[in-house]
C-alpha cells in the first residue's frame, strides 16, 4: 500500500445571519474575491437543489450562498440559511467539528485592529509571541462580526510549527 499524497484544501463553507454583511466584511477587510455573489438556492429537483437535499435533508426550503477566493486561491462559500439560529455564544470548542480557520498577514496587530473596527472583536487582549525573543512569529485569535472565530499568523503555518513551538510542554492526554 503506497502512502497518499498531501490533499489540497479546495474550500470552506461559512454560516453567517447576513450575507450582504459578509461579502463586504470579508472583501473590504481581508480582501478576499467575489467570484460569485449572492445567489438564491430552493429545495428543487433541480441537479442543485437535488445535491443541496442529498447534505441537508428534505425541509431545508432555501438558502442563500455567494462564493469567494482567497489570496492562495482557496474558495470560502459564504452560507444565509432561512430561519438560521445565531445563538449569542456559538464558540464550542469542547463540540466535535471546525472551530476556527486561520488567516495569515504579516501585520497582525494592523488586521485585528481593522477587524475590531468592522464589528469584529478580540478573542485574546493582544497577539503572542511563539517563540518571545527569538522570532518574529505572532497569533492572535479573533471574531468576526458573525461570531465565528478566525485567527491570524504573522507567518506561514509550517514556520510556525516547524522549530516546535509547543516542545518545551507536557503531553497531555
Amino acid at each position: 500500500m503506497s502512502n497518499p499524497y498531501p490533499r489540497t484544501f479546495s474550500h470552506i463553507g461559512i454560516s453567517v445571519p447576513d450575507l450582504e454583511a459578509a461579502v463586504k466584511f470579508y472583501t473590504e477587510v481581508l480582501g478576499w474575491y467575489l467570484i460569485m455573489p449572492p445567489t438564491g438556492i430552493t429545495e428543487d429537483d433541480s441537479a442543485i437543489g437535488e445535491m443541496c437535499t442529498d447534505v441537508f435533508g428534505a425541509g431545508w426550503e432555501r438558502f442563500r450562498i455567494a462564493h469567494l477566493s482567497t489570496g492562495d486561491r482557496v474558495g470560502v462559500e459564504l452560507f444565509e440559511f432561512k430561519n438560521q439560529e445565531n445563538p449569542e455564544n456559538n464558540f464550542e470548542y469542547w463540540k466535535t467539528g471546525v472551530f476556527h480557520f486561520c488567516v495569515q498577514d504579516p501585520n497582525v496587530e494592523e488586521l485585528a485592529d481593522k477587524i475590531v473596527a468592522a464589528g469584529g472583536k478580540k478573542r485574546m487582549p493582544a497577539p503572542r509571541y511563539y517563540y518571545p525573543g527569538e522570532k518574529p512569529y505572532r497569533m492572535i485569535y479573533m471574531e468576526d462580526p458573525f461570531g465565528n472565530i478566525l485567527e491570524i499568523y504573522s507567518h506561514s503555518y509550517e514556520l510556525h510549527y516547524a522549530s516546535g513551538a509547543y516542545c518545551s510542554q507536557v503531553n497531555v492526554r
